[in-house]
């Protein structure tokens, strides 16, 4: 592994008014690494993501102390291009949102928007990441049919490649198989493994057994706070905290 981190993460705290929804975190992410984020419900992860991308920018009362590194550059500086930050941090969310259009404009719309405009590029693009997630021989003789029209899992693969489109850096992934069925789920997890030779990936989970097979650290998020992180194999088999232990084996409490 990568002695430099792609991802750096000091004593990040969030608050959306009075209320605190990170405390303290601080976590390094390398690159071709998957981190897997596992916690119950209203742990914080899904916040931590959106503190990577700078989305819960968009939050009122959103405020935060600390600060949060990209290949070393501080992603808060008052200089960032969060436009340009949030190509280069990509996020897929747990409900896929696929644009009104066709499957080829969902995936060809983020390099047009970038300013590519040749066809033949815009196609090469639209096949590379269709392939990438794993999605390519479903859709390749539908490339002009609506996106809405493709099952739950193609949708969620479909936002996947419309990510990959613009090449980012880091992959972030909100519970990108809720609600999927176990075929689509695989499909996922199959393109994660391979994408993780190009990309750095964070994947919050909240199917312990997914981050076991998925990633190669797991971080533990309880109320706020990140309570243990290490090898995925070492965290699952001997967590050094209780409270990690309860939630893996379902005695949380």
């Amino acid at each position: 592994m990568a002695t430099d981190p792609k991802l750096s993460v000091e004593d990040l705290c969030v608050s959306f008014g009075p209320a605190a929804a990170l405390k303290h975190i601080s976590l390094q992410v390398f690159p071709r690494e998957r981190l897997a984020i596992i916690g119950p419900a209203g742990s914080g992860k899904t916040t931590f993501l959106r503190s990577l991308n700078r989305l819960n920018d968009l939050e009122p009362a959103f405020s935060k102390t600390g600060r949060v590194l990209l290949d070393g550059q501080d992603i808060y500086a008052p200089d960032t291009d969060v436009p340009d930050l949030r190509r280069r941090v990509g996020m897929v969310y747990a409900v896929p949102v696929p644009l009104p259009w066709s499957v080829y404009d969902n995936i060809a719309y983020g390099p047009r928007l970038a300013g590519t405009r040749d066809r033949e590029r815009l196609d090469q693009l639209v096949e590379e990441s269709l392939k990438n997630a794993f999605l390519w021989d479903e859709v390749k003789d539908r490339l002009k049919d609506s996106a809405l029209n493709l099952s739950g899992g193609q949708q969620q693969r479909m936002c996947l490649a419309r990510v990959l489109a613009l090449h980012p850096e880091v992959l972030l992934l909100d519970e990108p198989c809720s609600g999927l069925d176990p075929i689509s789920t695989a499909k996922i997890e199959d393109a994660l493994a391979i994408l993780r030779e190009r990309y750095s990936i964070i994947l919050v989970t909240n199917n312990t057994k997914q981050a076991a097979r998925a990633s190669d650290r797991t971080a533990f998020f309880l109320m706020g706070e990140l309570i243990e992180i290490g090898p995925t194999q070492q965290l699952f088999t001997n967590p050094a905290h209780h409270r990690t232990a309860g939630y893996i084996t379902g005695r949380f409490g």
